[in-house]
């Protein structure tokens, strides 16, 4: 079964909460930044050999609403105009590692 991949957690979050829930705030294109996100605790088991694979997505849809890829005030009621297409990419630079934490258990 090689290369065989697998859902095991699926979180949207969506970027303009980064810093507040009460003050969203618009991303700064070709601006580095950074984003702390906590996932619910949930005990999975990955064998040896097994690799684990986190994608960042501006939208998830059909599972959930479509990001118009425009700061509005709410994209329930984004027109037409607002959406656009957007290319989003994690660009390596010197002094902006990226990490990902896994707790481990005893």
């Amino acid at each position: 079964m090689g290369g065989y991949q697998q859902l095991v957690r699926g979180e949207p979050f969506r970027a303009r909460y980064r810093r507040s829930f009460e003050k969203p705030l618009a991303m700064v294109p070709n601006q580095a930044d950074s984003i702390r996100f906590e996932m619910p605790s949930i005990h999975h088991t990955f064998k040896k050999g097994h690799r684990i694979m986190v994608q960042v997505q501006s939208t998830w849809f059909p599972h959930i609403e479509r990001n118009p890829q425009t700061f509005v005030p709410s994209i329930f009621f984004a027109n037409t105009s607002d959406y656009k297409t957007a290319t989003i990419a994690r660009v390596p630079q010197r002094g902006t590692a990226t990490r990902l934490e896994v707790m481990q258990l005893p």
